[in-house]
């Protein structure tokens, strides 16, 4: 027994041994898994290469995997269908069928490695890539289409590329890549309507197809309305099949009708469903189409309805002929050099920032050439860079004339301006691209002998396309940088000096009344805020009154309700207190009648005969008070 013990003991001791040492083990693991996850989180996100989804290798791989989808969308049911097709060029259907499952399989591999934007951040975690790539419904159907279903083959034979059919699957990527195409594109409605004639092409092929084999199923030549007898040399030719259905399904579907008619039910079936489908498709791509082309047409339509409009109001006024033609021909210059949209209507969609980058990439080496902006803040340049607007002058048209006042300044982008006499026919010299005028009258310098007016005639020769700063701009651009327009008027006045067109006089100087006007316009601005302030002030006020008087009003009701608690427990004591006497007479009077029987009658009699005596002395006392 005392060996039996021992053993069990001992074995028991193994026991707790290999638990020990079970449990070390386990927290050894644990450990190494806490230090693998603090050396994760040290390191980070594990990144790797991942493509943008912007980027042109996306795009290009797109148009890459688009052309396995487009050989099976059109191969497959053509294969299906032509069995002379499938046998005449079995090894090379073979090696394209799995080119394309390569395709397909480095697609995926693809899709793992696509980022994606989280918070406008493109994730690179390798983890978190895949992860969102297997939950995605994409994953699955791309499993679906990669699905060995070519297996079978084994068992039907060669003679059924149809069960490759899950290929079709990944028409998805094919979209995408039209998309792509047509964002990208200069010409997107060109591209649409491409995108159309190859969906109208691809339906139409498939109905060829489809055709041809339930004509097989029905019979070749067993009426006129299936496919002719394979006997007769000229409808023996795969070619001459595959024509022939192509022909039949591009009647059917557009609806012409020069077929010959069905006989059996199944015919008329086919035949009622054919027209069913090529009504819905070609009246949407049609509609489609229609579209497409009226927006191709829309700026055109909208130009020339501004030259109607502008045409019927010269007739209605009288307008002689030569001033119509040369608005016409204004107009004409417009269209065919594609100057005719507003560039502010066209960037209005447009973020500031955008914008701004849009318009110093192209006016921004314009604006540094005029002298006064060459040494201006960045920040100016971007306002004034806003600020430009592009007008077209014809040939003769005046820009200025002397003596006008001068509201804006010019900047030559194109074209040639004669500086003219005042007979128009005298030219001084000729302004050519990127010179300018005007600059000086826009900044209203004080002292100035011509003060905002302009001193020559300028008059252009041909076509010209000038940029146009109005002085009302430029102040609004001012008003934020008041050190830029110091530095502004301080050029001004030296080029004004050099020219001998400035007066330092200071009895000639006279108060500018635009700077008064500027200055009334701030103190009324001023005064008006402080009316705005005064009034939320006062609305404020009256808020904390009224929530004020309901606080008080609130805390009087407590406090009343409090006093008439105290009131009505001071009454009732009140009560009690008086009761409390009454009780105690009460009390008295019915000890003493029971006193009274007790006793004799000998005793109660001279008690009686006391009684008037003691009513007697209340009267003799009451006397001497009357």
């Amino acid at each position: 027994k005392e060996e039996k013990e021992q053993e069990n003991e001992k074995e028991k001791e193994k026991e707790k041994e290999k638990q020990e040492k079970e449990k070390e083990k386990e927290k050894e693991k644990e450990k190494e898994k806490e230090k693998e996850k603090e050396k994760d989180k040290k390191e980070g996100p594990k990144e790797m290469f991942v493509i943008n989804p912007d980027s042109n290798l996306y795009y290009q791989w797109l148009l890459l995997i688009t052309l396995p989808v487009m050989y099976n969308w059109t191969m497959i049911i053509a294969r299906a269908c032509f069995e002379e097709l499938q046998h005449n060029y079995l090894i090379t259907w073979f090696i394209l069928d799995y080119l394309c499952d390569l395709l397909y399989v480095a697609d995926m591999v693809f899709r793992t490695r696509t980022g994606y934007l989280e918070q406008g951040l493109l994730v690179k975690d390798k983890k978190l890539l895949l992860k969102h790539y297997t939950d995605s419904f994409q994953f699955r159907i791309d499993v679906i289409s990669m699905i060995p279903t070519d297996v079978l083959y084994f068992a039907l034979g060669l003679d059924y590329p149809e069960i490759r059919i899950n290929k079709l699957l990944r028409l998805n990527r094919m979209f995408e890549f039209f998309d792509r195409s047509q964002t990208m594109t200069n010409y997107p409605n060109i591209f649409r309507i491409c995108t159309l004639v190859m969906y109208i092409i691809i339906i139409i092929h498939w109905n060829a197809c489809i055709y041809f084999s339930f004509s097989k199923s029905i019979g070749f030549g067993s009426d006129p309305w299936v496919y002719p007898s394979l006997d007769e040399p000229e409808f023996g030719d795969l070619s001459r099949k595959y024509s022939f259905s192509l022909y039949w399904s591009t009647l059917t579907l557009t609806t012409i009708g020069e077929t010959p008619s069905p006989e059996l039910d199944s015919e008329f079936f086919f035949h009622v469903f054919d027209f069913l489908v090529g009504v819905l498709i070609f009246a949407t791509i049609v509609g489609n189409i229609a579209t497409m082309i009226s927006n191709m047409n829309a700026a055109q339509a909208q130009f020339q309805a501004r030259i109607d409009n502008i045409k019927q109001y010269m007739h209605v006024r009288h307008v002689s002929k030569d001033l119509e033609k040369r608005v016409i021909k204004w107009f004409d210059y417009l269209w065919t050099n594609k100057k005719a949209q507003d560039e502010r209507e066209v960037l209005r969609y447009l973020p500031d920032k955008l914008r701004a980058e849009i318009g110093m990439n192209v006016h921004l080496d314009t604006l540094k050439k005029v002298r006064i902006f060459a040494d201006c803040e960045a920040g100016l340049l971007i306002q004034l860079v806003l600020f430009l607007r592009p007008q077209v002058f014809s040939p003769g048209d005046y820009i200025c004339r002397k003596g006008d006042i001068g509201r804006e300044m010019y900047i030559i982008k194109e074209g040639k301006l004669a500086v003219v006499a005042d007979d128009g026919v005298t030219q001084f010299c000729v302004l050519g691209d990127g010179s300018y005028f005007g600059e000086i009258s826009i900044l209203n310098i004080k002292g100035s002998k011509a003060g905002n007016r302009r001193t020559a005639n300028i008059r252009s020769i041909g076509y010209s396309d000038l940029f146009c700063l109005t002085k009302d701009d430029l102040m609004e651009a001012l008003t934020e940088y008041p050190e830029a327009k110091t530095m502004l008027e301080d050029k001004g006045r030296q080029i004004l000096l050099k020219d001998g067109l400035i007066d330092l006089d200071p009895a000639n100087l006279k108060p500018d009344q635009k700077d008064l006007e500027d200055r009334v316009n701030r103190i009324y601005s001023t005064m008006m805020l402080m009316q705005t302030k005064l009034k939320k002030l006062l609305e404020n006020y009256d808020k904390t009154e009224k929530d004020l008087k309901q606080r008080i009003a609130q805390i009087e009701r407590y406090a009343g309700e409090e006093v008439e608690e105290d009131e009505e427990e001071e009454q009732e004591g009140q009560k009690e207190e008086e009761a409390a006497p009454e009780q105690e007479k009460e009390e008295e009077t019915k000890d003493e009648q029971k006193d009274g029987e007790d006793k004799p009658e000998e005793e109660e009699k001279p008690e009686e005969e006391k009684k008037p005596g003691e009513e007697e002395k209340p009267e003799g006392e009451e006397k001497p008070e009357e």
